[in-house]
């Protein structure tokens, strides 16, 4: 039986304190999960290596890596960001990127593959934020250019928050498409200006998101941009669920959404590889549920 590739690592897990909005411990939990469903076994699971800041300097600032990798991230920043800082947190940032490359990577090989992370998106050049510390989707694209493993990308963005830090980092980047499906009056208040930017109505439940989502991907169809990989942000804080979203989507509105993705782009013969973005509850297990989501369609459909 051919196995899909799922790229995790156990220092995926963030260390925080009680009641923090972010449910650090969500990474494992899932992996519990996949396992006790049996769904892990449809899965060939991978162990990426931490980038190095050379690596990451494709995408960010020389001095913002070093400021990470030495921990002397200012206070200031540490509160942009919303994440207490620790050496774990360092470890983590600098192999989550490369999770998502390495996912690209593969992907490009076998047609799918998944990574139990990522999706970092409000990470900038120069800072991060949103508990995003590098931006993973805008290295992963640019390194496959470099790499010339891929002549043009797609990012296919359905965190419920637009992905600001990603279209404003690749600007000018021709090569790369990013399109973002989100809530319109949410985080960040100030809005960056994708490629593609779908605004979703507060309050928007199954109907409307998947009415928008048909018609953002018959948008791209009509573009000349034929891309060689999607990466897709399979997100699940537009949950009606979930604390930070301001949508009113089912858990099978979301399996309906991911299912019409990667069929899409399967149908087109396009590979994909997906990360799990953004998902906020009142605890790691009930987010992790919801993640498990994307792992669920991909073994139905590859």
């Amino acid at each position: 039986m051919k196995k899909t590739p799922l790229i995790y690592h156990r220092v995926y897990d963030i260390p925080l304190p009680d009641k923090h909005r972010f449910p650090g411990s969500k990474y494992s939990v899932l992996m519990k999960i996949l396992e006790s469903e049996g769904l892990i076994k449809s899965f060939l699971k991978y162990t990426p290596k931490p980038a190095t800041a050379a690596q990451l300097s494709i995408v960010h600032d020389q001095n913002y890596l070093q400021a990470i990798q030495s921990g002397t991230l200012s206070k200031q920043h540490q509160t942009k960001i919303g994440l207490p800082w620790n050496e774990i947190l360092r470890k983590r940032s600098f192999v989550a990127a490369n999770g998502t490359l390495l996912a690209a990577q593969l992907a490009l090989q076998t047609g799918i593959a998944c990574h139990a992370a990522g999706g970092t998106h409000h990470a900038h050049s120069d800072f991060g934020a949103g508990f995003c510390i590098f931006n993973d989707l805008a290295y992963a694209s640019r390194a496959l250019i470099e790499l010339k493993l891929a002549k043009k990308v797609l990012i296919f963005d359905c965190d419920v928050h637009q992905g600001d830090g990603t279209a404003r980092i690749l600007a000018k980047d021709k090569n790369i498409f990013t399109c973002s499906i989100h809530c319109a009056e949410n985080y960040p208040t100030k809005k960056a200006k994708s490629d593609l930017d779908i605004p979703v109505p507060r309050g928007s439940g199954d109907e409307q998101y998947l009415a928008l989502l048909i018609q953002c991907l018959s948008i791209i169809d009509r573009t000349n941009f034929i891309p060689d990989l999607v990466i897709y942000d399979a997100a699940v804080d537009v949950h009606a669920g979930d604390k930070l979203g301001l949508l009113e989507m089912t858990s099978d509105g979301i399996e309906a959404r991911d299912r019409f993705v990667l069929s899409h782009f399967k149908k087109r013969q396009i590979p994909i590889a997906t990360t799990m973005g953004g998902g906020y509850g009142e605890t790691s297990e009930e987010v992790a549920y919801r993640h498990r989501i994307i792992f669920k369609v991909v073994e139905s459909i590859f």
